[in-house]
């Protein structure tokens, strides 16, 4: 059924076919408030491929519907081979589009990018290469709607902010529990692109600028590349802009009060794309055109940032690849991480601002007072952007982790990500830090399919631990360093306890009866000195214990041998330099 709608589409699309005139995509043959679906997206693209030779289409993995994630590929030389393309030196600009599918500028604007890139109508550099997502949100793009996004002002027609799951894919890049999420994750690793772009759609204040720019946070990036982002990148962006009519401005981080004060930059952790990209020294940004501008006015404003990039990203590909190169040769000597960041408010960068004089009036539904921008009083100011971040959480890296057999799910999304893993050949006693979990909080509500835990503490200890053939042990001597110690450590914001994949340690599996323990603890205080002074102590310090039979003995019995040594220790160990 999918080939025939294939074909007819095809045929339908042939007309707009001349020597010298391209495709006409959907959004352009309407009113423009018209965006593609999936199917003219998917079929756009395949008449593309067929018809210019610059252009690809390729199926690279399963989503969590019945049809593939699929990736167009823009090569100048006609080469499209990844490999070939590294060893030639290019630049490699990955753009993703619909991973919130009721945010589907990106979708429109990059059928035209690419379009007029295959017929020349715009020149693309030759030391750049394009691959492109036409639609990342699968599910939630056939899932087509006119009401879902009560804030935006148009298309007609969008799909919806949820996967096939209804998951927020933009909220996955960690844990991994879409299809496509993993999907693109391994495509991403393979691909090693210089910068990842994910084209969105903002919510928020009222405001002038058509088109804001989220840009990963650049101490969290680090190095060379987050300094050369942040200080020459971003800025040449930004002018490229200015001279087409378009002013820039950060994404708009500030729901709780209006931005005339200025905003603290929005802080990306790894389950974000961009956040993600950074941990493999990708310059990710987030475009994040103005909910409430016309749709015509937003895809204008996408494809002209995408030119930008590309752009920019020709004239200065040395300093970009020298940046990365070098701090990923840093990187493997590094030894100390943040795991999470928190913004410095002592540092700030002013910046113009176009908004709209907000006020105060009574609201029609309730009569209370509410918040409104008055668009006949714009203005422009100064205000104060904190883009500046502080690690927290410091961690040392270790040489190695060891990860058991059986955590698979774990196991399999270090494979996902490319990770080297070597499994033990016999069983091996090795002296390891094991971590025991003490106190966290979790999520009274689901977040994203999860119970989050947060400020989580733990307790390291070196112990001689057993480990059997089929282990894994994991140097973190490789490019996933840092992806390895911000998904493997107890008390990392998104890593892997903090999802709940490990929470099957925090439930005691075995335990005692006790008239029948009874007579085992008698002997071990007997036998035991040391346990017997503790528990005396601990007696005369809480009378409620001292008056209370089962806690002595549970007190006693988590001094043994007899309790469970695998309760409450994560199972992922460190060995130590």
């Amino acid at each position: 059924m999918q080939k025939k709608y294939h074909f007819i589409l095809y045929i339908f699309l042939l007309p707009f076919f001349t020597q010298g005139q391209s495709i006409i995509t959907p959004f352009e043959n309407s009113d423009s408030e018209a965006s593609a679906t999936y199917f003219e997206a998917i079929s756009y693209y395949k008449v593309l491929a067929n018809t210019y030779n610059n252009i690809s289409i390729q199926d690279i993995g399963p989503t969590d519907t019945d049809y593939p994630l699929s990736i167009v590929y823009y090569s100048g030389d006609k080469s499209f081979d990844i490999n070939k393309w590294k060893a030639d030196g290019k630049m490699i600009l990955l753009i993703n589009n619909g991973i919130h599918a009721g945010e589907p500028d990106g979708i429109d604007a990059c059928m035209m990018l690419l379009r007029d890139a295959a017929t020349a109508k715009i020149k693309i550099p030759s030391n750049i290469v394009l691959a492109v997502v036409p639609v990342f949100n699968i599910g939630g793009c056939l899932n087509r709607n006119s009401y879902s996004r009560a804030n935006q002002n148009g298309p007609k027609e969008y799909g919806f902010r949820g996967n096939a799951q209804n998951l927020d894919l933009n909220r996955d890049f960690m844990k991994l529990d879409s299809k496509e999420a993993r999907t693109l994750v391994q495509f991403m690793r393979k691909l090693d692109p210089n910068i990842f772009i994910d084209n969105h759609v903002s919510d928020g204040a009222d405001y002038q600028h058509i088109m804001t720019l989220l840009v990963t946070q650049h101490n969290k990036l680090g190095g060379e590349t987050g300094k050369y982002m942040n200080d020459s990148f971003v800025p040449l962006i930004y002018a490229d802009m200015k001279k087409k009519g378009y002013d820039l401005v950060p994404y708009v981080n500030d729901f709780n009060a209006t931005p005339d004060k200025g905003w603290r930059e929005f802080y990306d952790p790894p389950r974000f794309g961009s956040g993600y990209a950074a941990l493999w020294q990708t310059m990710a940004f987030v475009p994040e055109t103005h909910m409430l501008k016309p749709y015509r006015q937003r895809v204008a404003a996408t494809y002209q940032l995408m030119r930008s990039f590309i752009k920019m990203a020709a004239e200065h590909a040395d300093e970009i690849k020298a940046a990365r190169n070098n701090d990923r040769k840093k990187l493997q000597d590094k030894k100390e991480f943040a795991l999470s960041w928190q913004v410095d408010t002592t540092k700030y960068t002013m910046i113009p601002f176009k908004g709209y004089e907000a006020g105060y009036k009574p609201s029609k539904v309730s009569g209370l007072p509410r918040l409104y921008y008055d668009r006949r009083k714009p203005y422009t100011k100064q205000v104060p952007f904190y883009n500046h971040f502080t690690g927290t959480q410091k961690v040392t890296a270790p040489k190695a982790y060891v990860i058991q057999q059986g955590w698979n799910d774990v196991i399999d999304r270090l494979k996902c990500n490319g990770v080297h893993m070597q499994k033990l050949e016999r069983d091996t006693v090795m002296y390891v830090m094991a971590p025991y979990i003490g106190n966290f909080q979790t999520l009274p509500k689901p977040y994203e399919k999860h119970y989050l835990h947060s400020k989580i503490d733990y307790i390291g200890l070196l112990e001689p631990l057993q480990f059997i053939a089929g282990d894994y042990i994991i140097s973190v001597n490789q490019p996933a360093k840092r992806y390895l110690i911000e998904s493997l450590e107890p008390n990392a914001p998104d890593g892997f306890f903090a999802w709940n994949f490990f929470d099957a340690v925090l439930q005691q599996k075995e335990y005692f009866s006790d008239y029948v323990f009874e007579d085992t603890a008698a002997r071990i205080i007997e036998r035991v000195p040391g346990i017997k002074k503790m528990l005396e102590e601990k007696n005369k310090a809480d009378t409620n214990f001292a008056k209370n039979g089962a806690a002595q003995l549970d007190f006693i019995y988590r001094h043994t041998q007899y309790c469970e040594p695998v309760n409450m220790r994560c199972p992922v160990f460190r060995i130590e330099y």
